[in-house]
């Protein structure tokens, strides 16, 4: 639970928040139950955390569902969580609308089949024109990949003629990436301590939150405990904490 000083402290949010969301299947696990059941209590705790970041007034919320390793893992469970994102998509796409969220889905989409692509597609286009919380999920997405399509973009607009060498930088480099925001708090759930291949390039700057917490328990009161976190950090890109004082 938040103290008393805690509840009553300021907060700083974060504009954007990107969540590992791990610890699915060990919460299964530790209750006897199948890995499936555990994504299917994810899947609850995702809704949970849509609802407090909208509250909370972030701005961006970036979620990885699905990376592009996880198909290492046994095809039953695989399977599972195609079935429950597409199911997932179906029945929060007109949740989402209502709340005037708007959602995208990045990463290699095309490996997805024929049913899940189309509900990617209808959940984009219902909640294109929304002006709320802007929601992203990544599914089968890596980060290495995103910087080799962004590489691979960029060489074709070289040969077209439409851009030179000498028209690449950062900012050009970061406008062809799947996600051209940086993310400003990074939270993973589940103890482990690494970025598994997550918006790397993104990721450069942001602030890393690390929670025990499993993912189908996190909620509203541990996302706020990410925000204190955030808010106790001196952000300083580079600078001292004088020049930061100064500004």
């Amino acid at each position: 639970m938040l103290t008393d000083k805690e509840m009553t402290g300021e907060i700083k949010i974060p504009r954007h928040v990107a969540i590992i969301m791990d610890g699915n299947g060990r919460w299964a696990e530790q209750r006897g139950m199948s890995r499936v059941k555990g994504h299917k209590e994810g899947a609850a705790a995702v809704r949970r955390t849509i609802e407090a970041a909208a509250k909370l007034g972030v701005h961006s919320l970036t979620l990885f569902a699905f990376s592009s390793e996880n198909w290492k893992r046994p095809q039953t469970e695989v399977s599972a969580l195609m079935e429950l994102f597409s199911l997932s998509l179906k029945k929060e796409t007109p949740v989402l609308h209502k709340n005037n969220i708007k959602a995208k889905v990045i990463g290699d989409v095309l490996r997805f089949n024929s049913g899940l692509q189309k509900a990617i597609h209808v959940l984009e286009e219902t909640t294109a024109g929304n002006t709320g919380l802007e929601l992203n999920i990544a599914a089968n997405y890596g980060g290495r990949w995103d910087i080799v399509e962004a590489c691979r973009k960029i060489l074709d607009q070289i040969s077209c003629g439409q851009v030179t060498k000498n028209d690449l930088n950062e900012e050009y480099f970061n406008k062809q990436l799947s996600l051209p925001q940086d993310i400003d708090l990074l939270i993973r759930t589940g103890g482990e301590m690494r970025i598994s291949n997550f918006l790397l390039w993104q990721c450069a700057y942001s602030e890393l939150y690390v929670t025990d917490v499993l993912w189908p328990d996190f909620d509203e009161e541990e996302l706020t405990k990410a925000f204190l976190f955030f808010s106790g950090r001196e952000r300083r890109f580079g600078m001292t904490s004088a020049q930061i004082r100064g500004k």
